[in-house]
């Protein structure tokens, strides 16, 4: 799950677990650094990192609805799920799992 890249349902499956984990280490461990140890550091790198990951991981849920055709409200539900600490864990078991596990059409 944390390092399949072929097609973009495991890319976005891939990425929103990463961003799901760095937008958690930045709640959890960075912003108590900073607010209670003035440790401003682990806000910034971790801060940056969790924005790229965030980025990415809106730029292949708007790119599956055009490569997937999906409608417009799954991709509001991935928006919303990068929202939130364990949206993107919540969308990968509950819509992203079982669109990776049908089988492809192959067109000829």
């Amino acid at each position: 799950m944390f390092l399949n890249f072929d097609g973009t349902i495991n890319r976005l499956r891939s990425v929103g677990s990463w961003e799901a984990v760095s937008y958690l280490l930045l709640l959890f461990v960075a912003m108590p650094l900073k607010y209670i140890w003035h440790k401003e550091a682990a806000v910034e790198i971790v801060g940056m990192l969790h924005g790229l990951l965030w980025m990415v991981y809106v730029g292949l849920a708007v790119f599956g609805q055009i490569e997937g055709h999906w409608r417009t409200q799954k991709t509001l539900l991935f928006l919303l799920a990068s929202l939130l600490p364990f949206g993107p864990f919540v969308a990968d078991a509950k819509l992203l799992r079982p669109m990776a596990d049908r089988p492809r059409k192959i067109s000829s």
